[in-house]
């Protein structure tokens, strides 16, 4: 997503001026800059959207990734808001976008948009497609399936293990929505239900999903180019980003540090390995939780404060506060 290193090039008229479509991609660096910035987090529930004026000001570029014009957006701070916003920006219905991905049209896991947006990234928003019904056999007790979702209630695949009983069927696809799973429809469940829905199906039975496809893109398009963005009248170098939060108001904070980075990086291979999901934000989350306690105890009885939802295991618990002491200590 180059987003908003310039603000957009001037128009002739007043309506075009207005428009939250621009016709090219040249930009302007009269037109950006951030005002205000939220500077306080908030970890209670039921938080309400902060005020416009805390909201985050900073102007971001967007396409629909099977091909758009390009859209501007501002002023969002959570993703179910940026959703809103860019459904806004093409006259299309919230709940038509699946997820996100950052600098490419591809429906490529690695570029997906979790928690952080970087200032100079550029938007690419992915929209349902083709659906399908598909019955699938059980053969073994792992389907090799990892679910992640988008953080406004569509779960879906990231990563489908080479060899596994969804790779065989080749319906499956990285990037499809679980819209339902036996006749039930789940939206608005979070990947980690999803997950544990499909681990407890029991081994030799066959059970019926229905995905819906990610609207296919133009394989001509290239990825976006990066770039720096204008802050406030100064260029950014991009190492800052936007922090989006299901819980209070979006900030903009320093990149991760090279340990934090590694710690996350660890922390989410885990959740892979003992739930079947992958979420950046929940790994960052839990780093953030971990990194300025003392012993494995202390870490769970905060961790649970944090996250109890998850009802992590404790095994799993005891390798996150042994991955977050190795990332500390650069073992990695």
């Amino acid at each position: 997503m180059p987003l908003g290193l310039r603000g957009m090039k001037k128009k002739k008229s007043k309506s075009k001026e207005n428009s939250t479509l621009v016709e090219n991609e040249e930009v302007d660096e009269r037109r950006t800059g951030a005002t205000e910035v939220a500077k306080t987090t908030t970890s209670g529930a039921g938080v309400p959207s902060p005020p416009g004026r805390l909201r985050p000001k900073l102007v971001f570029h967007t396409q629909l990734a099977h091909g758009s014009p390009t859209g501007r957006i501002e002023g969002f701070t959570s993703v179910k808001e940026l959703y809103a916003k860019i459904a806004e920006a093409f006259t299309i219905d919230t709940s038509e976008i699946l997820f996100c991905t950052l600098n490419t049209h591809k429906v490529d896991m690695d570029k997906l948009l979790g928690g952080q947006i970087g200032l100079e990234d550029f938007i690419f928003a992915h929209v349902k497609g083709l659906k399908r019904e598909i019955d699938v056999f059980k053969s073994e007790d792992a389907l090799g399936l990892t679910i992640t979702d988008n953080g406004a209630g569509y779960a879906f695949i990231k990563r489908i293990k080479e060899g596994s009983v969804a790779d065989q069927n080749k319906l499956i696809n990285v990037g499809a929505h679980i819209e339902c799973i036996n006749g039930k429809n789940i939206v608005g469940c979070r990947h980690f239900e999803v997950a544990k829905m499909l681990k407890d199906l029991p081994k030799g039975i066959s059970f019926t999903l229905n995905l819906v496809e990610p609207l296919k893109a133009f394989e001509m398009i290239e990825p976006r180019s990066r770039g720096g963005k204008a802050i406030d009248g100064k260029i950014s170098t991009g190492k800052e980003t936007l922090r989006l939060r299901s819980k209070g108001p979006a900030t903009v904070e320093e990149v991760p540090t090279e340990y934090e980075e590694k710690a996350i990086s660890k922390v989410d291979d885990l959740l892979e390995t003992y739930m079947g999901i992958r979420d950046t934000e929940l790994a960052a989350t839990m780093v953030e939780v971990g990194k300025d306690k003392k012993n494995p105890d202390e870490f769970a009885i905060a961790l649970d404060e944090a996250l109890g939802d998850f009802a992590f295991p404790d095994e799993f618990v005891f390798d996150v506060w042994g991955a977050i002491g190795d990332a500390k200590k650069g073992r990695f």
